[in-house]
């Protein structure tokens, strides 16, 4: 998708096992709200992760939907996971797919790849809800100008653990022995948690940078409640969550990648690469998406 106005979420410090608290601005597109968590301001980046949006929870009436027109990106990996509805992607290698709840689209940009995402005419016919997580990792810094690729992962082919209350979903990574199939240039953890009242979990401790995200409910995080919609930075070592009530989140994290220049839809280690990509968009130097002529003009 691509990146809105700039946003500052409001942060605050905080005690024992999270060292951050990160409160995301709320924007209206339209009927359809995102909350942009990272970057933030006392915090850019967690692991790979350079960007983090929440998408609605969205109504979209009979003949309503998204239509996000083609935009380019360079220097990262985008991660779109829903947890209700659909967004029907076309991209410049002539991909088109459907997501759906559960599943994973991954997207590496590398040098440079141009996407679109929009409600399919039958959704937007008949209307539909829509929520979920996008998020951008940054590459590795040898791996920032690989060929761009798509690949799309079906929510059976991830694993999921019930466990004392606790449904998790491997989303990429290694979690309570078991591997995720996304593959993904840095070591990078992202799960999908879902815990019935009173229920606790340990959060992993396989990556250095870990952070939570409560998308439905309240957990407690040391000394700390977490509501919904806010963002809690862990601190190193052995992290406890306790479910105050039913409540969903998703864990996120991984192995830092450095410092990252972030424009509009452009990641990198080189303000000059980001420039160069700047006059290739204006000068309709990438490739186009097939079957979508459409397109969203540089940022003034």
């Amino acid at each position: 998708m691509s990146q809105s106005d700039a946003i500052d979420p409001v942060c605050r410090a905080a005690d024992g096992a999270a060292s951050l608290l990160i409160t995301p601005h709320e924007k209206d597109l339209g009927g359809f709200s995102v909350r942009r968590v990272l970057p933030a301001a006392e915090q850019r980046t967690v692991g790979p992760f350079v960007f983090f949006d929440e998408m609605g929870p969205a109504e979209f009436p009979p003949g309503q939907g998204i239509n996000v027109r083609p935009h380019p990106h360079i220097g990262l990996a985008t991660v779109t996971y829903l947890f209700e509805g659909q967004i029907l992607h076309r991209d410049s290698l002539g991909f088109e797919q459907s997501i759906e709840p559960g599943a994973v689209n991954l997207m590496t940009a590398g040098r440079g790849i141009v996407h679109s995402e929009r409600t399919a005419a039958e959704l937007e016919r008949s209307g539909q809800r829509l929520h979920g997580i996008q998020t951008w990792m940054a590459l590795p810094e040898d791996l920032q100008e690989i060929e761009p690729a798509f690949v799309h992962y079906p929510a059976n082919s991830l694993p999921v653990i019930e466990r004392d209350g606790v449904m998790t979903t491997v989303v990429i990574g290694d979690a309570y022995d078991q591997r995720s199939p996304v593959q993904v240039h840095p070591t990078t953890l992202y799960l999908d948690q879902i815990m019935a009242a009173n229920a606790t979990v340990n959060v992993p401790q396989s990556v250095p940078e870990r952070a939570i995200y409560v998308v439905e409910g309240e957990v407690t995080v040391g000394d700390e409640r977490v509501g919904a919609g806010t963002m809690a930075i862990l601190n190193a070592g052995s992290v406890t969550l306790e479910a105050n009530t039913t409540s969903r989140l998703i864990v996120a994290g991984g192995e830092p990648m450095g410092a990252r220049h972030l424009w509009w839809n452009f990641v990198h280690t080189s303000r000059e690469r980001i420039e160069v990509a700047k006059r290739a968009w204006q000068n309709g130097e990438f490739e186009s998406v097939p079957g979508d002529a459409e397109f969203i003009p540089l940022p003034k």
